[in-house]
């Protein structure tokens, strides 16, 4: 099991877990035929809000944001390796329109492996950490130059710490 869905499912897990709370602490607070409005209120108000916590979780983890596509379709990998104060990049050009499947590994310290545009706006990242590969997909739409940075504080160069690729049409 990939370590994103096994967070997934730790995740769903001890949600799982607060809602059981929530419940016994429903079932704790009844007292028989009390008949008090305050009290049904109160249950009634837990109850909303676990079904609007359980609503807002499966809509916001059915996308998992870094989930990479199973199509059998054309797609390039790139390997990028973070180091103080650098990033590696195997491969100067990556293809326009297609999946492109960025594995983030690092030598040292966790790194933030960010990829921006040529206005400087985030596209996507994610963590390089030590003894991990963390993947993300992303489609690039317009070929140019786009720059590697690190957002993740990792020393006195961290600010030095960028690269570029280029994105053009396949040939």
């Amino acid at each position: 099991m990939p370590i994103q869905s096994g967070v997934l499912v730790i995740s769903l897990v001890l949600m799982a877990v607060v809602a059981g709370f929530f419940i016994s602490a429903v079932r704790a607070s009844r007292k028989p035929d009390t008949g008090a409005p305050r009290e049904a209120v109160r249950t009634r108000f837990i109850y909303a809000l676990l079904a609007v916590g359980v609503i807002v979780t499966a809509v916001s983890l059915r996308p998992w944001p870094h989930a990479i596509s199973a199509a059998n379709g054309p797609s390039a990998t790139v390997n990028v390796t973070g180091a103080m104060w650098y990033w590696e990049i195997d491969r100067e050009t990556v293809p326009l329109g297609v999946p492109v499947i960025f594995n983030a590994r690092t030598t040292d310290v966790t790194h933030g492996f960010g990829v921006m545009d040529s206005q400087d706006r985030l596209l996507f990242q994610t963590q390089a950490m030590p003894g991990y590969v963390n993947q993300v997909e992303h489609v690039f739409r317009q070929p140019g130059v786009y720059r590697i940075v690190c957002m993740e504080y990792c020393g006195i160069a961290h600010h030095a710490m960028t690269n570029e690729f280029t994105v053009a049409a396949a040939n």
